[in-house]
């Protein structure tokens, strides 16, 4: 795991590349909250881990026909 400390700095959108077509964007850092942005091709799915997580845990308790 990759982990990076920023300072932050007022209108310095700090960014991090994932090879050549993923970017994740610190957009606001408000308090006890951060907001990220991501741009990612359409083709990649991008999810909130717990999402992730809880849509394999119904697709694994779905019934199979």
């Amino acid at each position: 795991m990759l982990v990076l400390t920023r300072r932050a700095i007022a209108g310095d959108h700090s960014a991090i590349r994932i090879g050549d077509d993923i970017e994740i964007t610190v957009t606001e850092i408000r308090g006890d909250q951060m907001r990220i942005g991501i741009n990612a091709p359409r083709s990649t799915n991008v999810h909130r881990a717990e999402v992730n997580l809880q849509s394999k845990q119904e697709n694994r308790d779905a019934p199979s026909h």
